[in-house]
């Protein structure tokens, strides 16, 4: 690794963003404009368009998410549409007579990104035992021991010194996730199983609710039992809308809101998680994932590809997928590669992939003056929700006319796209680049409320544990952990306030 590499401790510089620097008078706009909210009389100035404008009509059913931003160019609605196709796309083992959907598996978790992100929703546990899993799955690994260092190791290593997060590789014979299905011949990775505890809450003015705790197991091992030192992290599908905004905001902003030694005092410390970007060979701010892993949308998107379908792609040329040197059977199989496409999906239809996601829509928010709404936003504010899930941001300038949707935008995603400790009720033990075990990204709520209407349930958190949003803030503990308790003491129309304006994002 250069040494230009580890000239700058934190990655301020975003590649992938065609960004034209900021004037003065821009810098104060911007401060001035982001500014967390004094009064809560009335809605802010363009609240109703959380996502710039290219903020979409509420279309009233389940398609709200699928649509492509108010202000996408008329040039460019086809390739949107191209994209669409693509991330709907069921694809098939090799060899096939449909050379261009050939290269599934032999090992996956889903045939196309639409299955998982149902009308580009959010996932979902599974209901009953014999509900299938297609929404969710089991990240892996195990401590890397004394593997040698790679280069974002030894970035890492040189930042943080002695408190530098535990490193992992794949786990022996099932790489960095369980694949629960697999090709005619081959044999599934194994079975994720949930058993569920239920724990009493007793909230204020007499209210008892029932949270349930998951406990998760791998039935069915497929390749060898598992080690005693596996670390399972389990992860729902992500919603969709917006991430070309999020991808968006300069780095200097979010790096801005980062407190990791909590110099304000205030017991939030969000910390930026710091990847290694494939496509620029170098360290980058994470920013997509649970746990922020990914530091873009074309990296995210190929990253799922390979580990989720089975595809290759220029970025993970492996048409084996997530298949391990043990899984002699797997890497030998047949694939779609080497084709006139060369990987089975390749650069022309991963740019259009990318483009579909980068440009999927924030929907207009609803009930943005009535009473209660507003009311539960300043309960919002002083409960401390807003020290993490960062109301607004303003998007870089881009240049290009492709880029016009996410280019200087007034956005309000509800995230500071930082890690937090969330306490060991939401601990997974299972590291991540920088991220402990402990750790999460800020979860962006702008489409919260249109869950039920969009993906057909109401559950939530990185495993969809939480039934609904008051279960799901009342799994807040660590850095939230005075946020969460400030909601169990509210009166109970206190509380109804703030779900409800939950409910409006």
């Amino acid at each position: 690794m250069g040494q230009g590499v580890l000239a700058d401790p934190l990655p301020t510089t975003d590649p992938h963003l065609p960004a034209v620097q900021r004037t003065q008078a821009e810098r104060a706009r911007v401060a001035a404009v982001t500014a967390p909210a004094m009064d809560f009389s009335a809605p802010e100035a363009f609240e109703a368009n959380p996502g710039g404008s290219g903020t979409v009509a509420d279309t009233g059913d389940n398609k709200v998410f699928t649509l492509p931003p108010a202000n996408l160019p008329f040039d460019s609605k086809l390739d949107f549409e191209l994209g669409n196709a693509l991330f709907a796309k069921l694809w098939v083992s090799a060899p096939s007579s449909t050379k261009a959907s050939d290269g599934l598996g032999p090992l996956y978790n889903a045939r196309s990104c639409q299955r998982c992100h149902v009308n580009d929703g959010r996932g979902h546990p599974p209901e009953h035992a014999e509900d299938e899993r297609t929404s969710m799955f089991l990240r892996l690994s195990v401590p890397a021991g004394d593997a040698p260092l790679s280069a974002l190791e030894t970035y890492l290593a040189h930042l943080d010194g002695a408190q530098a997060t535990e490193r992992t590789r794949p786990v022996p014979g099932y790489g960095w996730q369980l694949q629960d299905l697999s090709l005619a011949g081959f044999t599934p990775e194994g079975r994720m199983e949930i058993a569920y505890e239920e724990i009493p809450v007793t909230l204020s003015g007499g209210e008892t609710i029932s949270m349930r705790k998951p406990l998760y197991s791998i039935s069915n091992p497929g390749y060898g039992a598992l080690p005693d030192d596996v670390q399972i992290s389990p992860r729902v599908a992500n919603q969709m809308i917006g991430l070309g905004l999020l991808e968006a905001i300069p780095a200097e902003d979010i790096l801005a809101l980062a407190d990791p030694e909590d110099a304000d005092g205030d017991g939030i410390s969000g910390r930026p998680n710091l990847v290694w970007s494939r496509r620029y060979e170098q360290v980058m701010l994470g920013r997509f994932g649970w746990k922020a892993g990914e530091p873009t949308v074309e990296e995210q998107s190929a990253s799922a590809f390979h580990g989720d379908i089975g595809i290759s792609s220029p970025l993970f040329p492996q048409p084996s997928g997530d298949c391990t040197a043990e899984q002699v059977d797997c890497l030998n199989a047949r694939n779609g590669a080497n084709d006139a496409r060369g990987d089975e999906i390749d650069q022309t239809g991963m740019d259009l992939v990318t483009f579909y996601a980068r440009n999927l829509a924030v929907p207009a928010r609803r009930d943005v003056d009535d009473p209660e709404v507003l009311r539960g936003k300043a309960l919002f504010h002083d409960t401390g929700c807003a020290s993490c899930h960062t109301p607004k941001h303003v998007t870089a300038r881009l240049e290009g006319a492709e880029n016009a949707p996410q280019s200087f935008q007034l956005i309000w995603p509800y995230t500071d796209l930082l890690l937090h400790d969330m306490g060991e009720g939401l601990a997974d033990n299972r590291p991540e680049h920088r991220a402990t075990g402990r750790e999460w990204r800020t979860a962006p709520l702008w489409g919260i409320g249109l869950t039920a209407r969009v993906s057909g349930h109401t559950t939530y958190l990185h495993d969809g544990r939480a039934r609904n949003l008051l279960e799901a803030v009342l799994w807040h503990g660590g850095e939230a952990q005075n946020a969460r308790d400030a909601v169990t003491e509210m009166p109970p129309e206190d509380r109804a306030a703030l779900i409800r304006f939950l409910e409006s994002l």
